[in-house]
C-alpha cells in the first residue's frame, strides 16, 4: 500500500486484549446469569445498528466477512488462501482489517472517526474472498457483495476520509446531499415541535422543487401513528415530515431478547424499565425511553447493571442524534464502596467548584455510582465511564447514574507506551496512571457531568432562576441569555456540545483531584496522593499533546473526536496561560518532543488557571451561550504555530488503539455458561462467529443497506 495512506491502515501488530469479567460472572446466581444473558443478546443485536449508522458500506462489509468466517474455520480458510499465493503477512492484514470492522462496528475508527482500509492490495483481498468456502457455496451472492462494496472499502477521497457532514465527511445520520445548513434548519423545525433527535435520521429529497426533509424514527413499527409521526407540513420554505421504521428488523430482535430478559428481573423497577424500552423501540417513542430511564435511575445498586438505546451524540456531525449502545455489567463491590463515599460527600465537594450556588442545581440528587466489570458493551466504543441518561429534563430535576467500567481501564492501559516524556515521568505515569484515571473518572462523571444548572425561561414567561438577583460572575452584569422552552443543551450547542461538555467534566476532575479529602476516599494519602495528583495532571496533558492531535484533520480543520478536542484545549490552556508550568519542546527536529509539567505549580498556578477557565465554561453552559463557547474554544483548539508540524511527529509515534475481545454467554441445559477468548485476532473473530452463529443478521443488514442506498448514490 502507498505510504501516503499509512494513517488509514491498521498495522499487523494491532494489539488485542481481553476484557475479563469471569470472577464477577461466576458470583452471580442462576437467575442473575439468565438476566445478564438475555440482556446481552439484546445489546449485541442492537449494536449491529451502529454499522448502519457508520457508513453506507459498513453493513455490507460486515455481511460479506461474517459469511466468509461462518462457512469454515480460520485454519481452513488460511490453508486455502496460502495456496493461492497469499503471503502470511497478507493473511494477517486481512484478519486485522476484519477485527477492525468488528471492533469499531464499521470501517471508521471509533476514536477519531477516520476511515481505515485493508493493508493489502485490492486484488489480494478479492482472492481471499473468492477462495472461501462461503464463495464456493454461493458464488453469485458473495460476488454481488464484493461488487457492492469493494470500491467503498478502498476509496479515500477527501470527503470519505472521515465522518462529517457535507464536504467535510460522510454521515449516515443524514442523506449525502445534506449540509450543516440543512441540519440547522431541521433542528429549528424540530424545536417548534419540541422534538429531540436522539432516535432519528434525516433524508432530504425534493417535491416539485421544494426540499422535503423526512425525519425517520428508529422503531419496529412502520405505519403512521400520530402524534409520533407527522404528515408533511411547510416551514421556512421547505417541507417536513416524521415517519418511522428505521432499523425495524434489528429492533424487533432486540425486543425479542428484552421480552426474555424481563422474566428474570430482580424488582419492579427493572421490569418497568424494560417494558418502557420495549415500547420505545416498538413505536419509535422517545418519551417511552425517557420513562424507562426514570425507572433505571430508581434501580439503586443492582447486581446486574444495564442500559441500552440511542445514547451518545458524539458521531452525529450536528451533535444531536444518538448512536446505539448497550451494556451489561456486574457490580465490583470493593471499588463501588469508594464511589459511594464520593457520592455521600458530593454536596460538600460541589461547594469547592469555582461558581456560586446560583449556578448549581437547586437540589443535588444523589446518584447511584458503581464500579462495574463489563460483560457486554455493544457499539462502536467501550468507554471507561458513563454518566447517563443524557436527557436534560431528567438530569436536571430527577437524577442520573454514574458508572465506572472498572475492567476497561486496565485493559486499555495494558503495556501502554508513553513517548515524549522523561524516563522519570514515564515510570511514574506507568506506575500510577490506572489509579489516577480511576480518580479522574469518578470526579469527571459524578461532579463533572453531574454538576451545574441550566437557566431556563419557561413557556409561561417564568424563569428557573432569580433573574433579578443572579449576576454573571465574570462581568457583574445581569444574566442576559438562557434556554427557552423546548431548547436542550444539545440543540443549543449542536456540533460543539460534546467536546465542550467533556472539557468541562475533565476540568472538574483536574480541579477537584487537588483536594486531599477526595484522594483519601480512594485510599491515597501522603506521598502516594501527591504522586497520583501529578500523574493525573501529567496524564491528561500528555493525552492532550501526544494522543489528541491524532484526532485532528488539517484538511478540514476539524476535530474528529470530542474527548480529544477537550483534552487538547486543556493542554493548550496550560501551555499558553500556565506561566511556563507546561513546556513542550522539539528535542530532535522533526522526530521527537519532550513534554514537562512543573509539579510545584500544579496547586497554585494550575489550580488558578483551570478554575478560572472552568468558571467560564460553566457560565457559558448555564446561560446557553453557544456563540461565546465557540469563540472561547476556537482560541485554544486551533492547531497553529509549531503544533502544525508537531502533529506529524505525534503521528510518527502513534500507537494503535487496543481492541477488546469480549466474552459470550450461552444457554446450556437450562443454565448460562460464559465463554472467553484468547486475546488475539483469531480470538476476537471467533467471538463474533459464536455471537452470531448464522446468517440471519447478514440478510437483515443487506436489506437495510439496500433500503438506504438511494440516499448515497453519488458518494463513490
Amino acid at each position: 500500500m502507498s505510504s501516503t495512506n499509512a494513517e488509514f491502515l491498521l498495522p499487523n501488530s494491532q494489539p488485542v486484549v481481553e476484557l475479563d469479567c469471569t470472577a464477577a460472572f461466576n458470583s452471580l446466581t442462576d437467575k442473575e446469569k439468565l438476566y445478564a444473558h438475555h440482556l446481552s443478546r439484546a445489546c449485541w443485536t442492537g449494536g449491529l445498528i451502529v454499522l448502519v449508522q457508520t457508513s453506507p458500506e459498513s453493513p455490507l462489509i460486515f455481511s460479506m466477512l461474517h459469511r466468509v468466517i461462518m462457512a469454515e474455520s480460520l485454519e481452513s480458510l488460511k490453508a486455502a488462501v496460502l495456496a493461492k499465493n497469499i503471503s502470511e503477512d497478507e493473511w494477517t492484514a486481512f484478519l486485522v482489517y476484519m477485527c477492525g470492522i468488528l471492533a469499531n462496528a464499521g470501517n471508521y475508527k471509533c476514536m477519531g472517526d477516520t476511515k481505515f482500509i485493508p493493508n493489502i492490495p485490492e486484488d489480494k483481498f478479492k482472492t481471499i474472498v473468492r477462495s472461501s468456502k462461503a464463495y464456493k457455496n454461493n458464488p453469485e451472492h458473495l460476488e454481488n457483495l464484493w461488487n457492492l462494496c469493494h470500491r467503498q472499502i478502498y476509496t479515500l477521497t477527501d470527503r470519505l476520509k472521515s465522518l462529517g457532514l457535507g464536504e467535510k465527511g460522510i454521515s449516515t445520520y443524514f442523506s449525502e446531499n445534506c449540509t450543516m445548513e440543512d441540519a440547522n434548519l431541521v433542528a429549528k423545525w424540530m424545536r417548534t415541535k419540541k422534538m429531540e433527535a436522539y432516535i432519528s435520521r434525516t433524508c432530504k429529497t425534493f417535491e416539485n422543487g421544494t426540499p422535503l426533509y423526512s425525519i425517520v424514527l428508529a422503531s419496529v413499527d412502520k405505519d403512521p401513528m400520530p402524534p409520533i409521526t407527522i404528515e408533511k407540513e411547510s416551514y421556512d420554505g421547505a417541507l417536513f415530515q416524521v415517519v418511522r421504521g428505521d432499523y425495524s428488523p434489528l429492533l424487533a430482535l432486540v425486543n425479542q431478547n428484552l421480552e426474555q430478559a424481563i422474566q428474570y428481573v430482580a424488582n419492579d423497577n427493572e421490569k418497568n424499565m424494560i417494558k418502557h424500552y420495549i415500547n420505545s423501540f416498538q413505536r419509535g417513542d422517545l418519551d417511552e425511553h425517557k420513562n424507562g430511564s426514570r425507572y433505571w435511575i430508581k434501580d439503586k445498586g443492582p447486581v446486574i447493571e444495564t442500559y441500552l438505546g440511542f445514547i451518545e451524540t458524539y458521531r452525529d456531525p450536528s451533535g444531536q442524534r444518538g448512536e446505539f449502545e448497550g451494556f451489561v455489567a456486574m457490580v465490583n463491590k470493593k471499588m463501588s464502596e469508594k464511589f459511594k463515599a464520593l457520592v455521600d460527600n458530593a454536596e460538600n465537594f460541589l461547594k469547592f467548584l469555582p461558581w456560586g450556588p446560583e449556578f448549581e442545581k437547586d437540589k443535588f440528587l444523589q446518584p447511584d455510582f458503581t464500579s462495574l466489570d463489563v460483560m457486554t458493551f455493544a457499539g462502536s466504543e467501550t468507554p471507561a465511564g458513563i454518566n447517563i441518561p443524557n436527557y436534560d429534563e431528567i438530569r436536571q430535576s430527577e437524577g442520573f447514574k454514574n458508572v465506572s467500567l472498572g475492567n476497561v481501564i486496565p485493559a486499555h492501559y495494558k503495556d501502554a507506551v508513553t513517548p515524549f516524556l522523561s524516563t522519570e515521568d514515564s515510570s511514574l505515569i506507568n506506575a500510577y496512571r490506572v489509579r489516577a484515571f480511576e480518580v479522574q473518572v469518578g470526579l469527571h462523571e459524578l461532579l463533572g457531568h453531574g454538576s451545574g444548572k441550566l437557566f431556563y425561561k419557561h413557556a409561561d414567561g417564568t424563569h428557573n432562576f432569580d433573574i433579578a438577583s443572579v449576576r454573571d460572575p465574570l462581568t457583574g452584569e445581569p444574566i442576559s441569555s438562557w434556554y427557552n422552552d423546548g431548547d436542550t443543551y444539545d440543540s443549543q450547542f449542536t456540533s460543539l456540545g460534546s467536546a465542550f461538555e467533556e472539557c468541562r467534566a475533565e476540568a472538574v476532575g483536574l480541579y477537584l483531584s487537588l483536594d486531599k479529602s477526595v484522594l483519601k476516599i480512594f485510599g491515597y494519602e501522603g506521598q502516594i496522593a501527591d504522586d497520583i495528583i501529578y500523574a493525573n495532571w501529567l496524564s491528561l496533558m500528555w493525552n492532550g499533546a501526544a494522543k489528541a492531535t491524532e484526532m485532528y484533520q488539517p484538511a478540514t480543520k476539524a476535530w474528529l473526536q470530542a474527548h480529544a478536542q477537550a483534552r487538547f484545549v486543556l493542554m493548550r490552556l496550560l501551555e499558553l496561560d500556565g506561566e511556563g508550568m507546561l513546556q513542550i519542546t522539539e528535542t530532535e527536529p522533526g522526530k521527537n518532543l519532550l513534554l514537562t509539567l512543573d509539579r510545584t505549580k500544579i496547586e497554585t498556578v494550575g489550580k488558578k488557571v483551570i478554575g478560572n477557565f472552568l468558571l467560564k465554561l460553566q457560565i457559558l453552559k448555564s446561560t446557553g451561550n453557544a456563540d461565546g463557547a465557540r469563540k472561547l474554544f476556537a482560541h485554544y483548539s486551533e492547531l497553529r504555530g509549531s503544533w502544525i508540524q508537531w502533529r506529524d511527529i505525534v503521528l510518527a509515534h502513534k500507537q494503535p488503539r487496543k481492541m477488546l475481545v469480549k466474552p459470550n454467554s450461552f444457554l446450556k441445559d437450562g443454565s448460562v455458561v460464559l465463554k472467553t477468548y484468547e486475546p488475539s485476532h483469531q480470538g476476537l473473530i471467533q467471538s463474533w462467529v459464536d455471537r452470531f452463529p448464522n446468517t440471519e443478521v447478514d440478510d437483515i443488514l443487506e436489506k437495510l443497506a439496500e433500503s438506504d442506498k438511494k440516499h448515497y448514490l453519488n458518494l463513490y
